[in-house]
C-alpha cells in the first residue's frame, strides 16, 4: 500500500552540505580559507581553486574515500528534522548523482544520518525515478524534471550557484518545502 507522496530529494546541496564538505578538505590540503559563501557558481570547484578541470577535482577529491568527501559531509540546519517529518506521512525516496567510486561512502553518510529512506538511486537520469514531487538544486537536473516530467512537481531549492527555472517551484527553506508538500497531499 502506497503512503501519501513520493518525494524525490537529492542530497548534496540538498540535503548534504557539499561545498562546506569540499571546502573543509581543500582548506586543509592547501592551507586556504575558502568559505561556501563565495560560492556562486555551480562549477566553482575551477573558479575558487588552482584545479583547471573538473577531472582533476573528482581525482584530488577521490582519495579521500570512505572517510573523505562524500562521507564527511555536513547536513544543511533543518533537513533531518524535517525529512523525519514528511516521512511519517509520505515516502522519501532519494534520487542523487555521485561520482563513480563513491556509492560506499553515500549509503554510508545515508546510514550515519538515519535519513529516513528505503529507496536511494545514485544516477544522472533523475527523471526516470518516478516521484511525485521532486527537490533538487542542481540547474540541469532541474531543467531536465521540468522537461521529462511535466505533470509532476519540481521544485528549485534556491542557492547561489542555481537560478529558476521555468516550470519549478522556488523553495528557499526546508519549511518552505514542507509546507509546499503538506498543501500538495491535503
Amino acid at each position: 500500500m502506497s503512503r501519501g507522496l513520493r518525494l524525490g530529494i537529492d542530497l548534496d546541496g540538498v540535503v548534504a552540505d557539499f561545498n562546506r564538505g569540499w571546502m573543509s578538505l581543500y582548506n586543509r590540503d592547501f592551507d586556504t580559507a575558502l568559505t561556501p559563501d563565495l560560492v556562486t557558481t555551480w562549477d566553482a570547484m575551477i573558479d575558487l581553486t588552482h584545479f583547471e578541470a573538473m577531472s582533476e577535482f573528482w581525482e584530488w577529491a577521490h582519495p579521500h574515500g570512505e572517510d573523505g568527501l562524500f562521507r564527511g559531509l555536513p547536513v544543511y540546519p533543518d533537513a533531518l528534522p524535517t525529512l523525519a517529518r514528511l516521512a511519517r506521512n509520505h515516502e522519501i525516496v532519494i534520487i542523487t548523482t555521485k561520482p563513480p567510486g563513491t556509492e560506499a561512502a553515500t549509503f554510508s553518510w545515508i546510514g550515519d544520518h538515519a535519513i529516513p529512506t528505503r529507496e536511494v538511486h545514485i544516477t544522472g537520469r533523475k527523471w526516470t525515478v518516478e516521484c511525485d514531487v521532486y527537490l533538487d538544486d542542481g540547474p540541469h537536473n532541474l531543467r531536465a524534471l521540468v522537461r521529462e516530467r511535466p505533470d509532476r512537481t519540481t521544485c528549485r531549492f534556491v542557492r547561489p550557484w542555481n537560478a529558476p527555472v521555468d516550470g519549478a517551484i522556488d523553495i528557499d527553506s526546508w519549511d518552505t518545502f514542507e509546507a509546499l508538500v503538506d498543501q500538495r497531499y491535503c
